[in-house]
């Protein structure tokens, strides 16, 4: 019998690992609240355009209740931050006792919000450096292959080998706190000025101006993290910033995605969770501070 994986999300990277999953012979069903979404997943599958225009289709299964399911032993999250509430609330409903459910969301705070809904011993949390785009309902774009990094967990065996299996890259580290932030220096420096200005990554090292911003954001949140005592794999954030921008300077931010889409951001649990944290650890977070505002503030118009 296959593997069976709960996605909850419909979105970019939940559709790139289903239909990865699925098409490596797992057994997939996608929990989500886009009916358009939903209906073309059911109906079509979950389907992966490659760089090189191959298409991967995998079968899935695509639910919006949850009590349609039951006894669900290991799910991925894959939702915007903002979402996370919902979810959780969801995969209380139909994750088993024994069950996993790992992050690997943008931002700060879903491991906390979940662990709300369902005990800290049946969330797991990670990171991904994949790529995606989503071209319309249940199809997505391939735009980067990454990392999948998960946090050590004892249920973790049958979603590693399943990832694996999919021809996903895979880590396993002793403690995700470090590459969170780590992704939250570089989501909150590339993200909220390329959704701000409408522009792809690399434009961002094109215009000086913008390049300055990029390099300040970048300094603020990495300050916040060394404050409060988390490392970082990295000496200079800048450079590292700037590597990023030039590597997918082809690239649509996802933030930038959401506001072409009309939808919400997930500035704050990027941006936001950087000038809380700061607050917490004492550390000024002006420019990180303005961007927060800024995109809340042109969410209204959307």
């Amino acid at each position: 019998m296959a593997d069976s994986i709960l996605i909850v999300g419909t979105g970019a990277l939940a559709t790139l690992f289903a239909a990865r999953l699925s098409a490596s012979g797992v057994d997939v069903c996608m929990l989500g609240g886009w009916q358009a979404g939903l209906d073309a997943l059911e109906k079509d599958g979950a389907r992966l355009v490659l760089a090189d225009g191959r298409e991967i289709v995998g079968r899935v299964r695509a639910v919006s209740d949850p009590s349609t399911l039951s006894g669900v032993r290991l799910a991925l999250v894959l939702v915007k931050a903002w979402r996370t509430d919902r979810a959780a609330a969801q995969l209380a409903k139909c994750l088993s006792a024994d069950g996993l459910a790992v992050s690997l969301q943008n931002g700060l705070g879903n491991r906390e919000t979940l662990s709300r809904f369902l005990g800290m011993p049946r969330v797991g949390v990670g990171v991904t450096t994949l790529g995606a785009t989503l071209l319309g309902p249940g199809r997505v774009s391939l735009r980067g292959e990454g990392l999948v990094s998960i946090e050590t967990h004892p249920g973790l065996g049958v979603l590693e080998s399943c990832l694996n299996g999919a021809g996903f890259r895979v880590e396993i580290v002793h403690d995700a706190t470090s590459l969170i932030w780590s992704k939250l220096v570089v989501s909150s420096a590339i993200n909220p000025l390329t959704a701000l200005l409408s522009v792809p990554n690399g434009v961002l090292l094109e215009r000086p101006d913008a390049r300055a911003l990029l390099g300040e954001l970048a300094r603020e949140t990495t300050a916040v993290a060394y404050v409060l005592g988390i490392p970082l794999p990295f000496d200079d954030a800048v450079t590292v910033v700037e590597i990023v921008a030039r590597q997918t300077a082809a690239n649509h931010s996802s933030m930038l995605q959401d506001r072409q889409r009309g939808v919400q951001t997930e500035v704050d649990a990027i941006c936001g969770a950087v000038v809380r944290a700061g607050e917490q650890a004492g550390v000024p977070t002006p420019v990180n501070r303005v961007m927060w505002q800024l995109l809340k503030a042109m969410r209204d118009s959307w």
